[in-house]
């Protein structure tokens, strides 16, 4: 009896979460003014998605004078 009131309340918790989390999730709009902003800030995304993937790799600090090179062994 234990383990189905186990079962039960651990589904029901999952279904509480999944009902809350679709609440909070997309919300729908008439307003004209948000739905430009919306899509304006798609295209800002968009663009700068763009510029990251056809600018050439930065290189990093770290790797710049980081190799030294061993002292020569003594001549015997």
């Amino acid at each position: 009896m234990k383990k189905v009131s186990l079962a039960i309340l651990v589904s029901l918790s999952a279904l509480t979460g999944a009902a809350y989390a679709q609440d909070q999730g997309v919300r729908m709009s008439t307003d004209p003014a948000k739905a430009a902003e919306v899509e304006q800030r798609a295209q800002d995304l968009q663009a700068k998605q763009q510029a990251m993937e056809s600018a050439p790799p930065a290189q990093s600090k770290h790797n710049k004078g980081m190799h030294h090179k061993k002292p020569a062994a003594p001549a015997q």
